[in-house]
């Protein structure tokens, strides 16, 4: 290149700055702006299910104007005490009950069609109203079919036959739909609301793809075909393009969003006690694929966890207590599952679990549910660390039969032997109740934003 050239192109360069510049500062701008938009408050499970996060949400949606449900489906069981009435939810996010929210069913979420009218009809009778003017469904949520439930059984009792144990599944279909779903053979709400035809020849052949492999499986096809035609036109309006409407909340005018996360960490088909686990990721990344939302805009994280441990289904659990301990634990806490009914196994309070949920979902705050439970016991353990091979081990193990045979390394407190229902602030709490609060807080490093110490709404005393 000649001089002059050189001495032009170099000219036009720097001519050419300032406008980029500019272009590029807008754009930054533009997103500084977008970034500005509203945060979702996320409540998640930090044990292995059934804290009470429905309660935790209940608290919450009363003054939340959109309520969303980012993944599993209704292998969940949320129950909601309001006004002496008790609700159980699956599907639905429990913020339903507020009549001012919007709920939404997010595409992380695995939706079986009459299992979502069956729960709408019991909640009716309770006198749950007008859902369906505040019900919002992604149209990408993936359904869950009858053979989807039928074969979870099946490999159930497969799994019992081969191996001698189960996985202790809900039997609701959830497992197989999304492996559908990650075998690419799935069928969402999308595909039920456009070509029925070719819907239906997706149908067939996912039903076949499964009665080839379990050829005992009997299925109605035209039967539930039919029945689908009839829950596509009930859902139609309820329906829309789920990413767009989460950017409308989050961009739109000032709103409180907020999103119920079901099952709990340990559970979560990472990071759970594998493979006795749920199959969707219910921390808090969960919340950005489930919800289509980017990760800038969560905010408060918080992670629910009971004032001891409860487990349903087998799979390693350090701290169970398979004495009187545990059955006063279950006795006390009314534990049986929402969904299964099956009795829960109980144990003490475990630091290690919870701090390793902290380091996976960052909670910015805690829920300890049910202290009330613990009010008669002379004395109170928790689980501060294990121990292998005589060794502490700083982290939560990733193998089952290395974790059945972890040591429990226990700090023992006094208990506090008083009534704490009655309890609505801090002040009403006994001291070495307030002194056990204390003691998980400065473990995990995590406040403690609410306590429960009942059933009810008003059982939920809140400390800052």
């Amino acid at each position: 290149m000649s001089g002059t050239r050189a001495a032009v192109a170099a000219s036009n360069d720097r001519a050419s700055r300032p406008a980029a510049g500019a272009a590029l500062g807008a754009g930054l701008k533009r997103l500084r702006s977008e970034a500005g938009g509203n945060r979702v408050t996320v409540v998640l499970g930090a044990q292995w299910g059934d804290e009470g996060k429905g309660k935790v949400v209940d608290l919450l949606a009363t003054e939340a104007d959109l309520v969303c449900r980012c993944q599993g489906g209704n292998n969940a069981g949320h129950t909601v005490v309001v006004d002496g009435k008790e609700y159980d939810f699956h599907l639905f996010p429990s913020g339903i009950i507020n009549p001012k929210a919007v709920s939404f069913i997010g595409n992380g979420v695995v939706i079986h069609l009459p299992g979502l009218f069956e729960e709408a009809e019991k909640n009716e009778k309770k006198g749950l109203k007008d859902w369906e003017k505040r019900l919002i469904i992604s149209d990408r949520a993936h359904l869950v079919f009858d053979f989807h439930q039928a074969v979870d059984g099946l490999q159930e009792v497969q799994r019992q036959v081969q191996e001698g144990k189960n996985i202790g599944t809900t039997k609701k279909g959830i497992g197989p739909t999304y492996s559908s779903k990650a075998a690419r053979t799935g069928l969402r709400v999308c595909d039920l609301l456009s070509d029925f035809s070719e819907f239906s020849l997706r149908f067939k052949n996912l039903a076949h793809q499964y009665k080839s492999m379990f050829p005992s499986l009997e299925v109605d096809i035209e039967g539930q075909l039919k029945k689908l035609k009839g829950y596509a036109e009930t859902i139609r309006p309820l329906v829309q393009d789920g990413v767009y409407f989460m950017y409308e909340a989050l961009h739109g005018p000032p709103k409180k969003i907020l999103v119920e996360g079901a099952n709990a960490a340990l559970l979560d088909i990472d990071f759970g006690t594998y493979p006795f686990v749920t199959s969707s990721n219910c921390t808090v990344g969960g919340v950005c694929t489930g919800l289509g939302i980017p990760p800038q805009y969560i905010g408060e994280v918080y992670g629910v966890v009971k004032a001891y441990t409860t487990r349903v289904g087998i799979g390693a659990f350090p701290t169970e207590q398979i004495n009187e301990i545990g059955d006063l634990l279950q006795s006390r806490g009314h534990e049986w599952g929402v969904t299964t009914g099956r009795k829960r196994r109980c144990g003490w309070l475990d630091l290690v679990i919870l701090r390793y949920a902290h380091m996976i979902n960052g909670f910015t705050a805690l829920a300890l549910t049910k202290l009330d439970i613990l009010d008669v016991l002379d004395e109170i353990k928790i689980g501060v660390a294990y121990r292998l091979d005589g060794k502490r081990i700083p982290y939560f193990p990733a193998n089952q039969e290395i974790l059945q045979k972890v040591e429990v390394e226990y700090e023992t407190m006094p208990g506090w032997k008083a009534d704490t229902t009655s309890a609505r602030k801090w002040e009403d709490l006994p001291s070495k109740a307030q002194n056990y609060i204390r003691f998980v807080e400065n473990h995990v490093g995590v406040s403690v934003k609410w306590v429960g110490v009942g059933k009810s709404r008003e059982s939920m005393i809140q400390l800052f």
